[in-house]
Parts: C-alpha cells; sequence; structure tokens
C-alpha cells in the first residue's frame, strides 16, 4: 500500500506541476508570445477545462474497464502532448496543447482517488486522501521554485520539456506499482447507458454534491490565487521571478504542514465540523486580503501572513469536503472522483481568467474573487443539510478493504 500510494502521489503530481511551475513565467510569456495578461492565463484556463472533461470521461471508464490501463493510456499520452508544449511557435496552439495536456493528464488524479476508495472507506478514507493531498501539497510548494530555476536558466518552453521528463517518470511509476484494484465482478455493465445512469445518480444525490461544489469552491480561491499571484509579486510588490518563486513555494509549504496536521485530527474531530472550521478560517483569510486592496495597503509580511490563513483553510474544507463526497457514493467511485475533480476544474477555469480582467497593476480582483468563492462556498454547503435519505446509500463503515471486497 505504502508503494501503491507513492505512486500514485507521483501520478497525481503532474497536474499541480503543469499548473504552476509555469506561473513565474507569466510576464515573459506575455512578450514572447505576443500576448495580453488574460491571453497567457487562457493558458490555464484551458488546461483545467481540459483536466475537468478528461476525468469526466475517465473516471467512468474506469468504473466500466478497470483502473490500471485507463492510467497508463493516460499518462502516456500526457507525455506526449507535454513535449507538443515546449514546441509550439504561437499562443494559440499552446491553449490548444494545454487543453490536450489536462485531458490526458486527468487519468492519474481521477483514477488515483477511485484506487484510494477501492481500498479504504469512513475514517481510513479521508486519512490517506489527507496524506495524498498533502503530500501534492510539494507539488505547489517546489513548482514555483523549480519553474523560476528552469525559467531564468533556459527559458519558459523548457518547463515542458522538464515536465515531459517527470510525466514519463510517472508512467513507468505506474507501470510496475499500481495494481488493478476493481475486479472484474466489481465493475459496471451494462454499456453507455449504464454509464449515463450511474453520473445521474451520482448528480442528483443532494449530500454528495454539496460537498462537491464546496470543494471545487475551496479550489476557486486557490486559482483566483494562482491566476493573479505572480502578477501581484512582480508588478505590485517588485519582487523578482527568484523570489516570486520563493513566496509561491512558503505558500505551498503552509498546505503541506496544514494538510499533515489535519489528517492527525480525523477521528479527534468530526469531518463536518473540521470542514465548517475551514470555511470560516479561509473565508476570514480572503475577506481580509480584500480588505488590504482595497485601502492600498499591500506589504509582503502582511499579504503572506493573510495568505497562509487562507490556505490553512482551504486544506481544511477540501480533505475533509472529498472524504465527505466520496462516502455517499461508494457503489461509483470512479464516476464520483470524475464528477468531483470536473466541477474543481470548471470552477477554478472560471476564476483563473478573470483576475486578470482588472489589468497587472491591482490586486483587488484578485482577492475579490477569493472572497465571493469562499463565499459561495458556505452557501453550497446547503445542499447537504435536511437532504432526503431514500435511494441514496448508506454512508460507509470506517476500515479498509482489499481490492476484491464487494
Amino acid at each position: 500500500m505504502p508503494v501503491m500510494t507513492a505512486a500514485l502521489v507521483l501520478l497525481s503530481f503532474v497536474t499541480p506541476l503543469a499548473t504552476d511551475m509555469y506561473l513565474p513565467a507569466f510576464p515573459q510569456m506575455t512578450g514572447d508570445l505576443g500576448a495580453d495578461a488574460s491571453g497567457v492565463q487562457l493558458t490555464l484556463t484551458t488546461f483545467l477545462i481540459g483536466m475537468g472533461i478528461g476525468q469526466l470521461i475517465l473516471g467512468p471508464l474506469s468504473d466500466r474497464f478497470g483502473r490500471r490501463m485507463p492510467i497508463l493510456v493516460g499518462s502516456a499520452a500526457c507525455v506526449v502532448t507535454t513535449a507538443l508544449c515546449a514546441l509550439t511557435p504561437s499562443l494559440g496552439l499552446l491553449v490548444a496543447l494545454r487543453f490536450l495536456q489536462g485531458f490526458t493528464g486527468a487519468a492519474g488524479v481521477v483514477i488515483g482517488r477511485a484506487v484510494i476508495s477501492d481500498y479504504a472507506v469512513g475514517e481510513k478514507a479521508a486519512k490517506l486522501l489527507g496524506v495524498m493531498m498533502s503530500l501534492l501539497g510539494v507539488a505547489p510548494a517546489i513548482a514555483p521554485v523549480l519553474g523560476g530555476v528552469v525559467i531564468e536558466a533556459a527559458g519558459w518552453r523548457a518547463v515542458f520539456w522538464v515536465l515531459a521528463a517527470i510525466t514519463l517518470l510517472a508512467l513507468v511509476a505506474a507501470a510496475f506499482a499500481v495494481p488493478e484494484t476493481l475486479p472484474r465482478e466489481r465493475r459496471q455493465t451494462g454499456g453507455v447507458r449504464a454509464t449515463v445512469r450511474s453520473v445521474r445518480d451520482v448528480l442528483t444525490n443532494r449530500p454528495y454534491m454539496g460537498y462537491t461544489l464546496c470543494f471545487g469552491m475551496a479550489l476557486a480561491v486557490l486559482f483566483c490565487y494562482l491566476g493573479g499571484a505572480s502578477f501581484l509579486f512582480q508588478n505590485l510588490l517588485g519582487l523578482s521571478v527568484g523570489q516570486t518563486s520563493a513566496v509561491f513555494a512558503s505558500v505551498g509549504a503552509v498546505s503541506v504542514v496544514s494538510g499533515l496536521v489535519i489528517t492527525r485530527l480525523v477521528g479527534r474531530f468530526t469531518p463536518k465540523g473540521l470542514l465548517r472550521t475551514g470555511l470560516w478560517v479561509m473565508l476570514a483569510g480572503s475577506v481580509a486580503l480584500c480588505a488590504v486592496a482595497l485601502a492600498d495597503q499591500l506589504a509582503l509580511p502582511l499579504v503572506l501572513t493573510l495568505l497562509y490563513l487562507a490556505f490553512v483553510g482551504i486544506s481544511l474544507v477540501t480533505i475533509n469536503a472529498a472524504a465527505l463526497a466520496f462516502e455517499r457514493v461508494p457503489h461509483a467511485a470512479g464516476t464520483g472522483s470524475a464528477l468531483l475533480g470536473t466541477v474543481q476544474s470548471i470552477l477554478s477555469a472560471i476564476a483563473a481568467p478573470l483576475v486578470g480582467l482588472g489589468g497587472t497593476h491591482t490586486a483587488v480582483p484578485m482577492f475579490a474573487g477569493m472572497t465571493v468563492s469562499a463565499v459561495l462556498a458556505f452557501l453550497v454547503l446547503s445542499l447537504t443539510k435536511n437532504a432526503p435519505s431514500k435511494g441514496e446509500p448508506e454512508p460507509a463503515v470506517a476500515g479498509i478493504r482489499g481490492p476484491g471486497a464487494g
């Protein structure tokens, strides 16, 4: 199990690295590709849309055909599309290739979560997901630093060559360490109609949708930050590319540490209680940042302190909302993982470019977007209240089940 978890984490590293490694290069890319800030941010948006659609397709397919083959095929295709991103001559082609990179890279993310769900349920699932998300927090911590080093040494295109090499390494790890965890007797049958019915059943599960939308809005807070942070740190606060990378890394480190602490809290406090605490912390940090920007009192120590607060809240929300969502659909783990990831990607894709509409010399749109997303996370959680239980599966009992368990 530890070896398989490590391989799944490496597979899941691909997408956060693909979003974070090239962020310090946004100002450089605007000049090289002859684009404005919103144009370059569109490469992040199309990647997220591709990842969302990829999860929506690949997740249900893994419920039908098993976990292993879709992971391997998707990862192999991601290696190719990532290499092509490094060779693109124009912004338009890069936008299209980023969509394909997100679509193919989705395999490791969505099916990796389903593999965990095949093994564990209840509090055990929350802890495993917490460990996995915490380790994934290493990616945004190291990605900007690694990206900054690569960009300063060889330019932004070299970032995609490094990503292609990392994706190839993840493919090899999956081939050797990730077994098939969904036996044939547990796979869904009945063709496309059965797949559509499974998606419909998950979509009409109100508690699942409430937790999933809450998860997605918390990630929208994150992507509002990602979409505007490079311009905030470089254009408004006067940091260099290297300094910007270090700041990105410090925020990522907070995510890692808070995620690991949260996994220790599971069992001592209820997931619902931790989720609500996270919502308040995330909202407090976002509102304070917005107030600072509106008052034109931006200073690096204050901004970082409030960002750290918001990111602790994001970790609390995402870990517990995901575990609570999966608990509602144990009969369709791949589909549930796919829809959760798709909602996350769509909401994040909407949030990322909006923060660039105000230009590159103001932080108000960025922090206002974070605040609005945090408020919406509160509102969508109301879907989990007084939800009808008829026709919904009972929440799973905490524990571990092997890949052959029914």
